[in-house]
């Protein structure tokens, strides 16, 4: 696949817009592998090669297990997952499918077993922040496989 849209067609700001939501997200103190395991489903459910690439890399590096990350698709099925990683999980999956689903009061109230009402707030923000990456990255065409852990921090 070639690159439709490159680094150099972006208007000015963007990337750094979004690379300052992601710094802020990033930095708010939230469990990285957890993050990362979201990531992952939701650029699963978005079938982002690009972005599938790079969070499963950087779950490595966070130190999740290769079983772990090929189950996340089957994460309901799966023994190994917690009630906080399945509650995340259920989570993303219900605002990557929006429009799909209900926002039902029983999912924020299974996330305030495991969070602050501000963590569910900076969740959500990261949820939308990998579904918004994921949609520039397939806009763009940006082509899987040659990121390396770190590279855009």
């Amino acid at each position: 696949m070639n690159t439709r849209i490159t680094t150099a067609d972006l208007p000015a700001g963007l990337i750094d817009a979004m690379r300052h939501v992601q710094k802020y997200i990033d930095d708010a103190g939230m469990d990285r592998r957890l993050l990362e395991l979201m990531r992952t489903r939701v650029s699963q459910i978005n079938g982002c090669a690009y972005c599938l690439d790079m969070h499963h890399k950087e779950a490595l590096h966070e130190g999740e297990t290769v079983q772990r990350l090929i189950s996340v698709p089957a994460w309901r099925e799966a023994p190994y997952y917690s009630p906080k990683e399945r509650a995340v999980l259920a989570f993303a999956e219900r605002l990557t499918f929006v429009s799909e689903e209900k926002h039902a009061e029983d999912l924020h109230e299974e996330l305030l077993e495991h969070f602050s009402k501000p963590e569910i707030a900076l969740l959500s923000l990261a949820v939308s922040q990998i579904n918004s990456w994921n949609r520039l990255m397939c806009s763009f065409g940006t082509p899987a496989g040659n990121y390396k852990v770190g590279q855009h921090k």
